[in-house]
């Protein structure tokens, strides 16, 4: 346990692996909830809820969650952005699935949602998530302006996230990149940006009723950009290090498409240091701000040495 300052003085916060993770249940609940609200088709519904309810980390609303909290945020509060992060995550699971994109089989240990409930349906169920993420925030947020907001800030991390598949999938760089360059161009926008979009709308949210302070702001920002590329830069190396038994997805997937990772880029050692080094910034950035951020500091190590 440690004692953070939030609103209403020191609050203990459990900084196990599991205490950080604690919001899950409430924000999967959320989510569930707000999908059984929806009018839509039952076998849509059903690929939705496959595609939305079926596991996984929850890295990017965990982190919208602390976020919200470490520039004294209310949880609750925050729960609509949590979602709709969460929502987009999930469509652009669906679509990289497809044999068009990825071409895989197997995520978080089952068949992914086109092999599941067909091709056509996975188009469109993915096509109905990026929908939904926005339609809920303005059903669920109180404050319109905010929803706006949110919305902004949801949409510029979503659009980053497509350029960065595309890059990936299809190239299209700016001449006279070098592969280090253009392999941080592809990380950065097509993990990173969402990550970064989940930290800054947590923030945003937990700020807004006393306006947003952008020097905060910018200190949150500058913690999901590292995260946000160190993420994927482990990924990297679960690809080439882990089983598909162990990940719960196929491995060396991208090795065989001859696609650009750090393990290719820099080596396994080198992608290692690149690890610590962007660690070190985000817990640097947790640290500015104040003890309300030790969550975030320690989801950092989590997020470093995590093995799936």
């Amino acid at each position: 346990m440690a004692l953070t300052q939030q609103r209403g003085g020191p609050v203990a916060v459990d900084l196990t692996e599991a205490g950080l993770f604690a919001a899950v249940p409430r924000v999967e609940a959320f989510m569930d909830a707000y999908v059984a609200s929806l009018a839509l088709p039952r076998n849509l519904l059903e690929a939705v809820r496959y595609a939305l309810l079926g596991g996984g980390k929850r890295l990017r609303p965990v982190l919208a969650s602390h976020c919200c909290a470490a520039v004294g945020g209310d949880f609750e509060a925050g729960l609509p952005a949590a979602a709709a992060v969460e929502m987009i995550h999930a469509f652009s699971l669906a679509h990289d699935d497809l044999p068009a994109l990825d071409n895989d089989d197997l995520r978080r240990g089952r068949p992914t949602l086109h092999i599941a409930h067909g091709h056509a349906m996975a188009i469109l169920a993915g096509d109905g998530l990026m929908s939904l993420a926005f339609q809920m925030l303005a059903e669920r947020c109180a404050d319109p302006e905010l929803a706006g907001r949110l919305s902004r800030e949801l949409a510029i991390g979503n659009t980053a996230m497509i350029a960065g598949q595309v890059l990936d999938t299809l190239g299209g760089f700016d001449a006279g990149l070098d592969a280090r360059a253009r392999l941080e161009a592809v990380h950065r926008n097509k993990t990173g940006a969402l990550i970064r979009a989940a930290c800054r709308m947590g923030a945003i949210g937990g700020m807004w009723a006393r306006g947003v302070d952008d020097a905060l702001l910018a200190t949150v920002t500058a913690y999901g950009e590292a995260v946000g590329l160190m993420f994927q830069i482990v990924d990297d190396l679960l690809d080439v290090e882990q089983t598909a038994e162990h990940t719960g997805k196929r491995t060396a997937k991208d090795e065989q498409a001859g696609k650009l990772t750090y393990p290719a880029v820099l080596g396994i050692e080198g992608s290692r240091k690149e690890i610590e080094r962007l660690r070190q910034v985000a817990r640097s950035a947790a640290e500015t701000l104040g003890a309300s951020a030790a969550p975030l500091a320690t989801l950092a190590d989590v997020m470093a040495r995590r093995t799936k």
